[in-house]
């Protein structure tokens, strides 16, 4: 691609929640949790900006909204603020990514509240090498009870996201493939990026999804399907013998910057129109300032028109590797 990407209508927007999280997975944050310099930008987050920034946003296309953060289960008013955007007509899916610590305790009162889906992140079912993965040697108990938590309060087609790194849990792929097929929840593997400054990332580390797919094809043939939206991240592919679905996201071995629809607010309220980007645009503080619905939408497309990002692209072409990047745990993935 070259050029700008602007001809990809909007359709989702990631609302990143917090900072804070109670895990330091490798793929995302492996520092302390206070390193020097940084705080929590999202105590003062406030429900009503989020709500019309979504409400604004739909007018120029977005009818897909994801939580996430940090970790969004760690916000008190979550369901409160999933009750809110559960009530803007238009948006046809509303859904959280979790590490699933709290799913347990939670998951009815989000269902309640009007949330769709959930993604759980998982790195493997192998209880040492996920307290290894997830940095605080937290236990694998609590998130698979929070699955199953989950499937109870009717929350189906769960998605499992499990980032592959080459060395720590490349060698359990089969492993969550045999636990989790059949059971209607649909297991996603992710290639290692190097998002932010942080994560140790490192190209040798990255498993290529072909590899992952030849893998898993050798013992549970799987096929093909068609993306459900436009713009959707996963290559999709089913098991022939129809046990279910699995998901490859390939940023670093297929970039798709070019079909990209999604666009970000952070905690302290800036526009990101790139997981990979250096820096966001401020919309809080027009809000805040007074600006009206107009305004605040021509903010909006106009940051979407004119956008020019396409770093994982520029990776391939070995260009801007070292470019510092925002934080994962900032605008999460």
């Amino acid at each position: 691609m070259t050029g700008n990407n602007a001809d990809y209508q909007l359709n989702s927007i990631y609302l990143y929640l917090t900072d804070r999280c109670n895990l330091r997975c490798r793929h995302c944050w492996i520092e302390p949790l206070h390193y020097k310099g940084h705080k929590d930008d999202s105590a003062e987050f406030d429900l009503k900006f989020l709500k019309k920034a979504i409400e604004d946003a739909k007018e120029i296309g977005l009818n897909r909204v994801k939580l996430t953060g940090g970790e969004p289960l760690l916000r008190p008013w979550l369901a409160e603020l999933v009750r809110s955007l559960a009530s803007i007509q238009g948006i046809q899916d509303l859904a959280l990514i979790t590490n699933g610590a709290h799913l347990a305790r939670m998951a009815q009162s989000l269902r309640a509240a009007g949330l769709r889906r959930l993604t759980v992140s998982l790195d493997s079912i192998d209880e040492s090498t996920f307290a290894r993965m997830n940095g605080r040697a937290h236990r694998l108990a609590p998130v698979l009870e929070g699955i199953e938590a989950a499937v109870t309060a009717g929350f189906q087609g769960i998605k499992l996201n499990c980032v592959v790194i080459r060395g720590f849990n490349d060698h359990q792929v089969l492993d969550m493939v045999r636990r989790f097929r059949g059971t209607g929840h649909i297991l996603r593997f992710i290639e290692f990026m190097d998002v932010g400054n942080r994560n140790g990332w490192r190209r040798e580390l990255v498993v290529p999804s072909r590899d992952l797919r030849e893998t898993i094809g050798a013992e549970f043939p799987v096929e093909p399907v068609q993306p459900g939206y436009r713009g959707e991240v996963a290559s999709r592919y089913r098991f022939t013998d129809g046990q279910g679905e699995i998901g490859f996201i390939s940023s670093v071995s297929q970039p798709f910057c070019s079909n990209c629809t999604r666009i970000r607010l952070s905690a302290d309220g800036k526009l990101y129109t790139c997981l990979f980007a250096g820096e966001g645009f401020d919309l809080r503080g027009p809000l805040r300032s007074g600006a009206g619905d107009a305004e605040l939408l021509a903010l909006i497309e106009s940051l979407w028109k004119r956008r020019v990002d396409r770093y994982s692209e520029e990776r391939v072409e070995r260009i801007g590797a070292s470019r510092r990047k925002v934080e994962m745990y900032h605008i999460g993935g």
